[in-house]
């Protein structure tokens, strides 16, 4: 059965978790959602007065990496649909003092700029939740900069066959229920994690759609085992 993920259902859905969803993004990872981030800037690490656009950017946390990292000579743009997300996000970067980070309600679909207007634009644990990935990279790829940086985080399952199994144990069973007794909500957001990660494309899939999107010399770095990665493709 394919899953939902038509922009009313997403929308509603992390609305409703807004409030734990950095908490349990943590937790469930055991902290490794943090590191992941900080990799995925350090990969991705443009040149000097550089501009960066975070597509699904959520909460801002990858936004707020990349502010941190360019230590006020990035301008950085966070964008989302989700107005209780972006809410959350707004607030953590006034905590930091992050000025130099701009929070918008965008359409990851539509983005509302130019072409060509960004040095690095990334996305962390969003493209499988839009109901038209392709058309998201396609935007992902059209406001990067000839020569610049698209950079897609997500989920994957290992391959190690041992870590495979336990990790798909954890994955399928007990991530869902710790999830939804943490956070409650119609959407049964937690069961839906470990089914959209199980049927959106990994590894050599992914990198094919980077390339049909214009990308090139696209790449994929394994983040602990295998249990997330990072797809790199250069406009």
């Amino acid at each position: 059965m394919t899953v939902d993920k038509s922009p009313h259902r997403i929308r509603e859905m992390f609305g409703q978790i807004a409030g734990r969803y950095d908490f349990l993004n943590h937790l469930l990872s055991a902290g490794m959602d943090l590191s992941w981030r900080r990799r995925t800037v350090r990969l991705t690490r443009p040149k000097g007065e550089a501009k960066v656009l975070d597509v699904c950017t959520g909460t801002a946390d990858l936004a707020l990496a990349y502010w941190r990292a360019g230590r006020g000579e990035w301008r950085v743009v966070g964008a989302d649909f989700c107005h209780p997300m972006l809410a959350i996000g707004m607030e953590k970067c006034r905590r930091a003092g992050a000025f130099g980070v701009t929070l918008i309600e965008a359409d990851a679909l539509h983005l509302p700029f130019a072409d060509e207007a960004f040095d690095v634009v990334s996305v962390a644990f969003g493209l499988r939740n839009l109901s038209d990935a392709d058309q998201g990279l396609r935007e992902m790829a059209r406001v990067c900069r000839s020569g610049g940086r698209v950079a897609v985080l997500e989920f994957s399952m290992p391959r190690m066959r041992g870590w495979r199994g336990l990790y798909g144990w954890y994955f399928r069973h007990v991530l869902p229920l710790l999830g939804q007794a943490l956070a409650r909500n119609q959407q049964q957001a937690y069961n839906y994690l470990p089914e959209s990660v199980g049927e959106f494309p990994q590894r050599e899939a992914l990198l094919a759609r980077l390339q049909q999107a214009g990308l090139r010399e696209v790449r994929w770095h394994s983040f602990t085992f295998g249990v997330a990665g990072l797809y790199v493709g250069i406009k």
